[in-house]
């Protein structure tokens, strides 16, 4: 079984465990948030952009998750998280903390963390609704509230800000 597909069964059997309701779809691979718009998705506006950012002494790491339409003002969020100067985490910090490549980045990501070094921020748009969990080759969608209790119950430091 391909690495990513051994991914979306790891996450999909914990989901199962946890008996949280999702709808998930398969679709051709994608890297790219801007890639989406021809695979005719279930629900294209919920479908996350993730971004992996950290702080330039390298000490926090962010996985941050917001609306598809929206783009992140970096100075904005970092002032509204209390954060340094921040920037795009580099390639070998994913598969550090996160054990994914660039383009696969997802929130399910977090659960890899075992140390718990990764902020998860989700965008508070999400909140109350729907959230698709992107995979590179399938996107899950939940609600983004369970989304959160499910990351928090596994240790992962889960938040939502205004993005």
């Amino acid at each position: 079984m391909e690495e990513n597909e051994k991914k979306i069964q790891d996450v999909l059997a914990k989901l199962d465990e946890k008996q949280i309701n999702y709808e998930m779809q398969r679709h051709p691979a994608v890297d790219r948030i801007d890639q989406i718009a021809d695979l005719n998705l279930i629900h294209p506006e919920t479908a996350a952009k993730n971004l992996f950012l950290r702080d330039d002494k390298h000490q926090h790491y962010y996985l941050v998750s917001i609306m598809p339409q929206k783009r992140v003002d970096l100075k904005a969020f970092r002032k509204e998280i209390g954060a340094r100067h921040l920037s795009f985490a580099l390639a070998e910090d994913m598969e550090k903390y996160l054990a994914l490549r660039p383009g696969s980045v997802t929130q399910m990501g977090a659960l890899n963390d075992a140390e718990h070094q990764v902020q998860v921020y989700l965008d508070q748009d999400f909140q109350g609704g729907l959230i698709g969990v992107h995979a590179n080759t399938a996107t899950v969608w939940l609600d983004a509230d369970v989304l959160s209790a499910f990351l928090t119950e596994y240790g992962c430091r889960v938040a939502y800000a205004a993005i």
